[in-house]
């Protein structure tokens, strides 16, 4: 029984199967809609994983002989050459040179926007320290307590998420030196009696 279940966690989607099999057969075929059988369709599917199998094991070869632990792009175009598919490494070049040029402009755009998130905050936490001064002495300084109130929900990304615990890790810190004075305070007042 173990075996189905472990036969079905490395199954592929059949529904992307199906997918890809039926936009490659469309461009070949005049008819408009290609019916795949059931059985045709656990053929290829099956016949992918085996081949994803086969590639990944001879990838990690050549990695493993290069010294390295991580399998990068290069081992893989040099292990389609070398489970002999030579006609497939100029095509998946050309698709991963895309790839890559796409990806640098999102990580260009996505750098940008977190510099900039990054300018917003800071200057946010500039002016938050500005209205907690107060020119009347050390008795009118109060540090806000926020942890009552309800905490903002972030983009998803974590970068804010630093900044916002080192402030509340300061507030507390100011908070607990208040205390310590406060205490001291006392003790000498309980002393002079």
């Amino acid at each position: 029984m173990e075996k189905v279940a472990v036969a079905e966690v490395e199954e592929l989607p059949k529904t992307i199967v199906r997918r890809v099999v039926k936009d490659k057969l469309s461009q070949f075929s005049d008819d408009g809609d290609i019916i795949i059988h059931k059985d045709g369709l656990r053929a290829f599917c099956e016949s992918a994983r085996i081949f994803i199998h086969y590639l990944s094991a001879t990838a990690n070869d050549l990695c493993k002989e290069s010294r390295r632990q991580t399998i990068n792009a290069d081992d893989v175009l040099k292990a389609i050459e070398e489970i002999e598919f030579p006609e497939f490494v100029q095509p998946l070049k050309a698709s991963l040179d895309e790839f890559r040029k796409k990806n640098a402009g999102k990580k260009a755009g996505a750098a940008k926007s977190k510099e900039a998130k990054k300018r917003k905050e800071d200057s946010s936490l500039n002016n938050e320290g500005d209205k907690g001064k107060n020119d009347g002495g050390d008795e009118g300084n109060e540090v806000k307590d926020d942890s009552h109130e309800p905490k903002q929900k972030s983009a998803g990304k974590k970068s804010g998420a630093g900044k916002s615990k080192k402030v509340n890790k300061k507030r507390k810190v100011e908070e607990v030196k208040q205390d310590n004075e406060g205490n001291e305070d006392e003790d000498d007042s309980h002393a002079n009696e």
